[in-house]
């Protein structure tokens, strides 16, 4: 996601007509854009991050689900409790 700012922040200066960004090639100002779709479709697949982030969320779900449930529990016990 970096690189995608940095390449925004590029494109901006170069649009404003910044002195050193105005004069720049179209190309220099969509390398940063070039370099993140590589870095998200290559290696964040080769490193498994793409599989991570799938696994955690699936993780927080299962997370949430035993939480409600032991909290449905805790107030059963509760409701028990109080009618004896």
């Amino acid at each position: 996601m970096f690189l995608v700012w940095i390449g925004v922040t590029l494109l901006l200066l170069h649009v404003a007509g910044v002195a050193p960004f105005a004069d720049w090639k179209w190309y220099w100002l969509m390398l940063p854009f070039g370099l993140a779709l590589v870095w998200f479709e290559v290696f964040e697949r080769v490193l498994g991050l793409d599989k991570k982030k799938g696994l955690d969320d699936v993780d927080k779900a299962k997370r949430k689900r035993i939480q409600k449930s032991l909290g449905d529990h805790a107030q059963e016990a509760r409701k028990g409790r109080s009618r004896r």
